[in-house]
């Protein structure tokens, strides 16, 4: 029986002289091409406006990298970010909140909803979520491949041995004795794909999205639901977090969780009719 999985993956996929490409910032461009395809030929189906796609693109990508990035200064580490304010600025040393990235995606779908299609936001964002999950999903096994944001020592024959991380290494490999951890970014790939099948089914088998908001709403429940679960294995992505009964991701996820509720319970109310 496997005992635990020695992970040894270099984050690095490219090294070309000073260059490099790092499997991290390659999950992002793919998760948004992908991302970007599947919208398109969505909107294609419904017969949307061919330039509807591009525009929805630049906005998903500006919002989200700004929000994930101010969210982690903002939420995880204000203390040093608010002292050194130009650090905020080096997004390729890494911080990214993936809560920041909603919240922002969320506000500039709003602006985007109003300028160009002229529907409800959430009208959108039911079309969206297939390719969000997708774009998550890309984003946490970038995550893995880094050897970070992982779990509590776990003996589960499941468990990875981060041995590339300093953290795993000052943590969890001391005195000849090292404790395998949770991947709990193979668990938030999971549920992302769930959220990205029972969407699809929701949209394509059933074509719930004539109840506007509900695909969001259970998408989101989801999502957080399941982020606030795992937030309980997770080590403290910050030392603030540490004896906290609720760690930030936590306290993040609560509005969008409650968010999802709402717009289940009121989904009749927006009913469109084909």
């Amino acid at each position: 029986m496997i005992a635990s999985i020695v992970w040894d993956v270099d984050p690095v996929l490219v090294r070309l002289g000073s260059v490099e490409l790092r499997w991290y910032g390659l999950m992002w461009g793919v998760g948004f091409i992908l991302a970007y395809e599947m919208v398109s030929r969505l909107f294609k189906k419904e017969k949307c406006p061919d330039n509807w796609a591009d525009k929805l693109f630049v906005y998903c990508i500006v919002s989200s990298v700004i929000g994930a990035r101010l969210g982690h200064c903002l939420f995880y580490e204000w203390d040093y970010y608010g002292a050194h304010p130009i650090e905020i600025l080096k997004i390729w040393k890494g911080g990214l909140a993936s809560h920041g990235g909603v919240f922002a995606l969320i506000l500039a779908l709003v602006w985007y909803s109003k300028k160009v299609t002229r529907k409800s936001v959430w009208w959108l964002f039911d079309r969206m979520i297939p390719a969000v999950a997708v774009v998550c999903m890309c984003i946490r096994f970038g995550n893995l491949m880094n050897s970070e944001i992982f779990g509590f020592p776990t003996s589960a024959p499941w468990g990875f041995e981060f041995i590339r991380s300093r953290e795993w290494q000052e943590l969890y490999n001391r005195d000849g004795v090292a404790q395998a951890c949770h991947p709990t970014q193979i668990y938030e790939m999971l549920y992302c794909l769930i959220a990205l099948i029972v969407s699809w089914v929701m949209y394509y088998k059933y074509h719930l999205q004539k109840y506007i908001g509900l695909i969001t709403g259970v998408s989101l429940i989801i999502f957080f639901g399941s982020r606030f679960g795992l937030e309980f294995m997770k080590n403290p992505q910050v030392a603030q977090e540490v004896g906290m009964t609720l760690n930030i991701g936590q306290l993040l996820s609560l509005p969008l969780i409650l968010l999802g509720i709402y717009l289940i319970v009121t989904c009749k109310k927006r009913r469109e009719e084909f």
